[in-house]
């Protein structure tokens, strides 16, 4: 079933690509700009969003598999909750920036081993702010794609 008309779908999928790439550079961006995990996540979702309203939830170019939207959905939340751990078992805290190291706890090797790249020295959190991203894309996603099948059952029903 086609949802939406011919200029519509010519031009959500462009549309749809710059959301996720946009969304993927506040993820990415987001322990030095103002956003981070759940806005560029949110951004993400909304392309595959769009993508599912204009062209349908069978026809969409940019479809999730079940199988795809448990695994992401896993990683980020395990990502999250091993984060957490490392920093409880070598700073004391659940979450402690190990990356970081404020209090002078934890080995050096491992505060290496988590520093991320950047003249900053955020230390975990751009790394918290993926796995939340990808908690909140693959959450937001799949909301809307529970209510594109739902809509598709009641449609198919009638």
């Amino acid at each position: 079933m086609s949802q939406g008309s011919m200029i519509l779908k010519i031009i959500s999928f462009p549309i749809s690509i710059l959301l996720i790439s946009l969304g993927i550079m506040t993820v990415l961006g987001g322990h030095i700009t103002p956003g981070g995990g759940f806005q560029g996540g949110a951004m993400i979702a909304s392309g595959i969003i769009l993508s599912i309203l204009v062209y349908g939830l069978g026809n969409s170019p940019l479809e999730l598999s079940h199988l795809y939207v448990e695994i992401f959905e896993s990683v980020g939340a395990l990502g999250f909750i091993i984060f957490g751990l490392i920093g409880l078992f070598l700073g004391g805290f659940y979450l402690y920036n190990v990356g970081t190291d404020l209090l002078n706890v934890v080995p050096v090797a491992f505060q290496n081993a988590l520093h991320y790249p950047d003249v900053t020295n955020a230390g975990i959190i751009p790394y918290l702010n993926i796995f939340v991203g990808l908690k909140v894309f693959v959450g937001l996603s799949s909301i809307a794609i529970a209510f594109a099948g739902f809509k598709k059952l009641v449609e198919e029903s009638e």
